[in-house]
């Protein structure tokens, strides 16, 4: 028997939304979040029994990412002066993503390769899941999550605890 959506969200909406921060950055995470929850409530009733909700999931944010970066791409808007972010306190695992350093270097990133970092090292997806989540082979996700966690250590410089 299949859980309620409720636990689910409980269960996984931790993980879903560190990957969408670790693929989309801060700012638009929240949206992919809520977004992915929001069509994984209408496709709920047809889940099969027994299926890893989990990997389902981050699919679905996957697409949501893809979504938002695709729209992204369509609008452009000129301003004279960026404004700062807007400055978030959270508490719980996704804190773990609130250098800004980190943000630079995961951002800097080849899209495939910050796509199978979020997935499989955030996530805790199976290179064969994230394969199937990006496409290509499992062998292909692993080298480009391996080659992303690579460049992430020669150029992410964390900030020393004070």
């Amino acid at each position: 028997m299949q859980q309620p959506f409720e636990q689910a969200v409980a269960d996984h909406g931790a993980v879903v939304l560190r990957v969408c921060r670790a693929v989309l950055g801060p700012v638009d995470a929240d949206d992919a979040w809520s977004e992915t929850f929001l069509a994984a409530l209408r496709a709920w009733p047809t889940l099969p029994d027994g299926a890893d909700v989990r990997a389902w999931l981050v699919t679905i944010a996957h697409r949501k990412a893809l979504d938002v970066r695709r729209a992204e791409a369509r609008r452009a808007v000129p301003v004279a002066e960026v404004p700062d972010p807007p400055k978030r306190h959270h508490a719980g695992p996704e804190a773990a993503l609130s250098d800004d350093c980190l943000w630079a270097a995961l951002a800097a990133l080849p899209a495939k390769q910050r796509q199978c970092v979020a997935y499989h090292h955030v996530a805790g997806l199976p290179h064969a899941d994230v394969a199937r989540i990006v496409g290509g082979t499992a062998v292909a996700a692993r080298r480009a999550a391996a080659d992303g966690i690579a460049a992430l250590r020669r150029t992410y410089q964390p900030h020393p605890e004070v």
